[in-house]
């Protein structure tokens, strides 16, 4: 361990201000742009948009609270990996690197590269109007899905050529999404013509009486008497997964963990300020949709792009959609970048502990893993290809909350069972801020398979078909127990 350290000390080019722009880089992609339209679909209410957020800003905040005492005792590359297999062993490390190879990184590669691309047809029509480059049945390649995979592939190229190249462009581009948003909350308030603020605040619980559930779990117009608090719950839970999948990726920054200034201190600093600055940023953001538009042109907005109806209202439908596809277009863009930047790292720790291909063990001559990079680029691109990477988001979203609940729950196991382990920063408000987390993220995973169990299930059976891989390649290894 001591020599890994010695090893990262000599290549440390990444300061607490660029972990910041990392995970706050990581966090804003497409999301918070969209899914606010589901959200207010299954629950119908601005004040129940408002909680959804809420909860889900608590949640990422206490975990990334967590994680920060598991940050300061690993401080290596590796991040989360690292972590579980410290404190749960190589199973579960791997599992987890498995998960995110398989989809949860390369996934949220392709599902945001794929965003940039559709943002930047509302620029170029010509690529929405371009028939398919193939198509076979309900399978199709479009122009849209060829520019996501020559973002990936430029990104990757980028950050093979060191860490700064990686790390100038990240900070670009995040600082000015940053700084557009924050524009666009201003004049938001101050240019919308009708406040239709008190109208979309005045439903609270009121809103459930015009709601129930199917046997999906989707809800439907009915009476106040057919709906049951756990249908409720679940209807939450569901809202949930949008508003969950556009708050995670903020733990990217642990995975560069052996490449940052003092990393024992600035990972968890990096992780707290920037999940804190981006939920705020958010609900910021979700004012201005209920303060521009009705509860309908919410839910309703067409292809669910609430910011750009949002934006018509404040700046005229003109240059309203041209203002907000070029926000999306920067934020995707440097969104992809920020978690290939990251991802590699995992791939190549992993390499080392004998769990992934040998070949993304070494570093090239600008000492990034550049095998791994273009491992991690060419799986994105084709998950691309697939037309699969929506589904692969929807069921994500389960897999990465159960995944952060195991890592959060490790702090606690090891204040248990190694509460002599030095610990340079401890989980502020310990225990409650991980019970918060594991109480959250429990209720949501477990209504979640109550309700919607197609957000479930194919997720874990990805990661489970790790369990065969794990085993094989240990019996190679001649090591199959710890």
């Amino acid at each position: 361990m001591e020599n890994q350290q010695e090893e990262g000390a000599n290549k440390r080019k990444l300061s607490l201000f660029d972990g910041i722009m990392l995970v706050m880089g990581s966090m804003i992609g497409s999301g918070i742009f969209i899914v606010s339209a589901d959200i207010m679909r299954n629950l119908g209410s601005g004040y129940w948009l408002i909680v959804v957020w809420l909860i889900t800003g608590v949640m990422t905040v206490a975990a990334a609270i967590s994680y920060g005492e598991l940050s300061s005792m690993f401080p290596k590359a590796g991040g989360q990996y690292t972590y579980l297999k410290e404190i749960f062993g190589k199973m579960m490390g791997f599992l987890y690197g498995w998960g995110l190879f398989a989809v949860i990184q390369t996934g949220t590669i392709a599902a945001v590269a794929v965003a940039f691309g559709k943002f930047t047809a509302y620029l170029i029509p010509a690529l929405n109007d371009a028939a398919p480059i193939f198509q076979s049945g309900g399978y199709k390649i479009t122009w849209i899905q060829i520019l996501a995979i020559g973002v990936i592939i430029i990104l990757t190229y980028i950050n093979t050529k060191g860490v700064e190249g990686g790390k100038i462009l990240q900070n670009i581009f995040t600082g000015s999404k940053i700084i557009a948003i924050i524009g666009l909350i201003i004049l938001g308030f101050l240019l919308v013509k009708n406040n239709l603020w008190n109208s979309n605040m005045s439903f609270g619980w009121d809103a459930f009486k015009n709601l129930a559930t199917d046997s999906s779990g989707s809800f439907l117009k009915s009476g106040w008497e057919s709906i049951s608090g756990m249908a409720i719950m679940g209807g939450i839970a569901a809202a949930m997964v949008g508003s969950v999948f556009s708050s995670v990726a903020w733990e990217n920054v642990t995975f560069v963990s052996g490449e940052m200034e003092n990393p024992k201190k600035n990972v968890v600093r990096s992780m707290v300020f920037g999940t804190s600055a981006v939920m705020i940023l958010y609900l910021l953001v979700n004012f201005i949709y209920l303060n521009t538009l009705g509860r309908d042109a919410i839910a309703f907005a067409a292809n669910d792009r609430v910011a750009v109806a949002a934006s018509e209202q404040i700046f005229g439908s003109g240059i309203g959609t041209i203002i907000i596809a070029i926000l999306v277009m920067v934020s995707t863009f440097g969104c992809v970048n920020g978690i290939v930047l990251a991802g590699a790292r995992v791939f190549q720790t992993m390499a080392k502990d004998g769990m992934f291909f040998k070949a993304a063990i070494q570093n090239n001559k600008n000492g990034v893993p550049e095998k791994s990079l273009w491992m991690q680029g060419i799986w994105a691109s084709v998950l691309c290809l697939s037309g699969q990477y929506g589904n692969l988001l929807d069921m994500i979203s389960f897999v990465i909350v159960l995944f952060y609940m195991i890592t959060v729950f490790g702090v606690i196991y090891l204040r248990i069972k190694k509460p002599s382990l030095e610990r340079p920063y401890k989980t502020w408000l310990y225990p409650i801020t991980p019970i918060i987390y594991l109480i959250i993220g429990g209720a949501f995973c477990a209504l979640l398979l109550i309700y919607k169990q197609q957000y479930t299930w194919p997720g874990l059976i990805i990661v489970l078909l790790g369990v065969p891989i794990y085993l094989v390649i240990n019996r190679k290894k001649g090591v199959i127990s710890e």
